[in-house]
């Protein structure tokens, strides 16, 4: 296993995340570099065909970031200045950026305590107003409320859009994840289960739509003298071959990745188990499967988010990488103009500062997680003299 560095150039004898990758994915890569093409071009054009076969939809563009691509998405479906979109703020920030480079207004709603994901009865509180959709995440990888969430957007005619950046091999019923709303978008960065290096994908199932995205993300060669596929100024943003390659490597070998993590996450589960008041991950009744982003540790009540932070600090000392899963997106500072304030989402703030997600990919040995559960516990013990902690 690959020693991994912070961006403070701290090494970790355990990184947060190691991408699954083999000697084919370095030949796939050897492959394209000694053709004559490694930009944009068949690699990619394969890739799209197989990734959208593998979640079930009908067509699937391939974009240099997921950021961008549901930008893109947005731009497509004509949502812009003067719209506001109804989205959950306890993800990643790069999502609610998306939402504001398009002109529109996020909207931030409360979450499921349990599951983290939007909650639907909170954002049906929320339509109204200017609100012309709903993007709702799958929350490190547990699925969102989707039987709610589409009747609610049915009943307010309301776009629903999936954010599948931390989802990949979730299943809600008996459809993967990416396999709900107007479109959904993936992304291939690190620490997800698929490894690209970087680049994303948007899935619907809209010939039109995707075409639309399509334009608005690069013009082929053929394209560059058309007038008609030129009316909308293109961003650049496809992936080059590079990427494909090892993205057509991955998704060949997806499923036995996903099985190599289900493996690291009965051995947390099997640690977690000496844990007193430790449950393992919450999954709700319609959530059939569950592959974590990372591995999710919720704090009870009785801790801070200071203790957390303490925690934090004993495992990065004992050369684990851990960190708390994410700043609530209405507290950053490009979205405080929109009157966004500490207190205005109380559930959201309270799991946000309770919340750990620790190493979880292909190359942790069993060894390496009773390390990290134990080194968890002393952390835990030191800092809540004994405090009882809820995954």
């Amino acid at each position: 296993m690959r020693e991994a560095s912070s961006s403070e150039g701290r090494a970790f004898e355990i990184p947060l995340s190691d991408p699954d990758l083999t000697e084919e994915e370095l030949f796939a890569v050897d492959s394209v570099l000694r053709s004559p093409e490694i930009g944009g071009g068949a690699f990619v054009e394969q890739w799209e065909r197989e990734f959208a076969a593998w979640v079930g939809r009908n067509h699937a563009v391939a974009v240099s970031s997921g950021t961008i691509g549901l930008w893109l998405a947005l731009r497509a479906l004509g949502i812009g200045t003067g719209d506001r979109v109804i989205l959950s703020g306890y993800s990643w920030h790069q999502i609610g950026a998306a939402i504001a480079l398009c002109g529109a207004e996020p909207v931030f709603t409360e979450i499921d305590y349990w599951s983290g994901t939007l909650s639907a009865t909170r954002a049906a509180e929320a339509s109204g107003g200017g609100v012309r959709a709903i993007l709702a995440g799958n929350t490190l990888g547990h699925p969102a409320a989707w039987k709610e969430l589409q009747r609610l957007a049915e009943e307010q005619g309301l776009l629903l859009l999936e954010d599948s950046t931390e989802s990949v091999g979730s299943r809600y019923g008996d459809r993967r994840t990416g396999g709900f709303g107007r479109v959904a978008v993936f992304d291939f960065s690190q620490p997800g289960a698929l490894a690209s290096g970087e680049g994303g994908m948007v899935v619907t199932d809209d010939e039109e739509l995707a075409a639309q995205i399509r334009y608005g993300r690069s013009r082929s060669r053929e394209e560059r003298f058309s007038g008609i596929a030129t009316m909308v100024p293109p961003l650049h943003a496809l992936p080059s071959n590079l990427t494909a390659a090892l993205g057509l490597v991955q998704l060949k070998r997806v499923e036995k990745i996903l099985e190599r993590r289900r493996v690291v996450e009965a051995w947390y589960f099997q640690q977690m188990k000496s844990f007193e008041g430790i449950k393992d991950p919450y999954v709700a009744p319609e959530a059939t499967e569950v592959h974590w982003f990372l591995y999710p540790v919720h704090l009870g009540t009785r801790f801070t988010r200071s203790s957390r932070d303490a925690i934090l600090e004993d495992l990065v000392q004992a050369g684990i990488e851990a960190s708390a899963y994410c700043q609530p997106m209405h507290l950053h500072g490009c979205f405080l103009e929109g009157g966004w304030r500490k207190g205005r989402l109380p559930v959201t703030e309270k799991v946000a500062d309770r919340s750990i997600v620790l190493p979880f990919h292909a190359h942790l040995t069993e060894e390496q997680v009773a390390f990290i559960v134990k080194t968890l516990k002393d952390a835990s013990i030191n800092v809540g003299a004994g405090a009882a902690i809820y995954l």
